[in-house]
This record gives structure tokens, sequence and C-alpha cells, in this order.
């Protein structure tokens, strides 16, 4: 590590989350990605889309070679302060109602769910017999 590089805090890189001025953060490590952004094989919107978090995982996913790994060397530019870094939050999805867009009762649907397969086994032992008659 080169001495005089700097402890970033989250917010600070947070805010380097533009085509022309891009950061990320791999591994407690701040990169300024920037001049890479046109050369990166995946384009520019999977770098964007790493800014504003820890993106480690994001990277380790893909598995970069050892040359991708030598490569960031060149664009490191300091650490992250971890205090400053915010936990990773669970994305828990809102409680929705049941699709009911004419507002029946459920527990008519509940009761037609159960009648509509008996009327039509009903119908088919009907129209079985009235053939069977016939013969």
């Amino acid at each position: 590590m080169a001495s005089g590089l700097k402890t970033f805090g989250f917010e600070e890189v947070e805010k380097h989350n533009k085509i022309k001025d891009c950061w990320v953060i791999i591994s407690g490590k701040v990169y300024d990605v920037t001049p890479f952004m046109e050369d990166h094989p995946g384009g520019d919107e999977v770098l964007l889309s790493a800014t504003g978090k820890d993106a480690t995982n994001d990277f380790e996913d893909v598995g970069h070679s050892d040359s991708a790994r030598e490569m960031m060397e060149k664009y490191y530019i300091g650490e992250i302060d971890v205090a400053t870094v915010p936990a990773k939050r669970t994305y828990i999805p809102p409680q929705q109602a049941h699709y009911n867009p004419d507002k029946t009762p459920e527990f008519l649907i509940k009761i037609l769910q159960f009648l509509v397969p008996l009327l039509i086994l009903g119908l088919a032992i009907v129209v079985r017999n009235y053939t069977k008659k016939d013969e």
C-alpha cells in the first residue's frame, strides 16, 4: 500500500456514482474506476450499479480473473471507514392483500371452489347415465 492514501467515509464514497465520477468499495478498499468505465467488459452500467454499497459480493460473484484483480491496483485510492458503512438490510416485501378486482367476498370464492367441481362431476354422472339408458 502506498503511503498518503486516506480513509474515506461511506457518505463521501456514495456521492461518486456517475459515469464521469465513479468510486466503488470492494473488500474494504475504495477504487476510483472512472477511467475504466468505457473499458469494463460488462459495460459502465455494471460499475454504476456497484456504487453506493459494498460491492464485494458483486465483484466476487462474477469470478474476476487474476489479471482483473491486478488491474484494480492502479484504481486504488484508499480504505473505507467500515464504521460508516451501513449494515446490509434484507429486503422484505410489503404485505399485500389478495388480488380481488371485483371485491367478491372471500367466503363466496371458497364455496364456489368447492361447488363448481361437484357440479361438473354431477353433470358428468348425469350425462353418462342418460347415454347409458339409450343403448
